[in-house]
């Protein structure tokens, strides 16, 4: 079963208006223009491109935190519409780059089961699922915790927690890392990824790291409100030359590939650490 679907959507933003950051904008041109895309339940999508590309309009567009200009959306086979809004909220979380900006109280609980409190749940059914959404993101022993003593890493699992108390079938991470260290970066990737293949949940990750994107089952390149490549992770870096046209790199693993051979050490080109470690050893011995 489809998740999401976008059929024939366009979007474009007024003057001045681009998610709050005018440097999103593409001034008199589409943000994102006639596209079609679908999302499989269970997939996990990646979706690439430079800034202005059209990647957080996307996201937006999904739950109607933005109302597309034309075309059709539908989730689960239920069109996007202003009636039906308010349920189909219920199964899409969005967890965005900045964890401070998403926080609405001071200690771990109460934040987590804020969203669970605003849709009307008994006391203890939230109960149940600020456990299962702390549990899920590893962070049950941080429960009765001050917010603003957690590291960054910590912040965004709470964040990712309070969408999982929801218990959406749709997650949508918006450049969630962008502000973590590389530590942080691999807890938040950890939960993910277990999130989709234990919990099932649909995950699609707006991301500009590629060693990211390599988790997923498929990934697109955006470019100016348009899907310009679509493949699995793999087959995607392989056109890293055509990759170079949309301003985005190869993941570091791919990029020391390229180094090595540049060197003289003939290494097959390969996205596989373990593959490329056993190779190197080879050359070497």
């Amino acid at each position: 079963m489809r998740a999401i679907e976008f059929r024939d959507v366009s979007y474009t933003y007024e003057d001045g208006d681009a998610d709050g950051d005018p440097s999103n904008a593409q001034r008199g041109g589409f943000q994102i223009k006639h596209l079609n895309f679908a999302v499989e339940e269970g997939e996990f999508v990646a979706v690439l491109g430079h800034n202005g590309s059209g990647k957080s309009t996307l996201a937006r567009l999904s739950n109607r935190l933005l109302a597309a200009d034309s075309g059709e959306i539908e989730v689960f086979g239920t069109p996007l519409t202003k009636k039906t809004v308010y349920e189909i909220r219920k199964q899409i979380g969005i967890v965005f780059q900045n964890p401070d900006n998403q926080t609405v109280a001071s200690i771990v609980e109460d934040d987590v089961a804020f969203g669970a409190e605003n849709i009307g749940l008994a006391r203890e059914e939230i109960g149940a699922r600020i456990s299962f959404a702390l549990k899920a993101v590893g962070m049950e022993q941080y429960r009765n915790a001050t917010i603003a003593r957690l590291s960054g890493g910590q912040k965004q699992r709470v964040a990712i927690a309070g969408v999982l108390a929801l218990k959406p079938r749709i997650m949508i991470l918006d450049e969630s890392t962008a502000m973590l260290d590389p530590r942080g970066r691999r807890e938040i990737m950890d939960v993910v990824v277990r999130l989709n293949r234990e919990e099932k949940i649909t995950v699609i990750l707006i991301t500009h790291f590629m060693e990211e994107a390599l988790l997923a089952d498929r990934a697109i390149v955006m470019n100016r409100g348009e899907i310009v490549m679509q493949d699995k992770p793999a087959g995607i870096f392989a056109r890293h030359e055509e990759l170079l046209t949309y301003n985005l790199t190869l993941p570091r693993i791919g990029m020391i590939v390229k180094g090595l051979n540049a060197g003289g050490m003939p290494v097959s080109d390969t996205l596989d650490l373990e593959k490329l470690a056993g190779e190197i050893a080879e050359c070497v011995s």
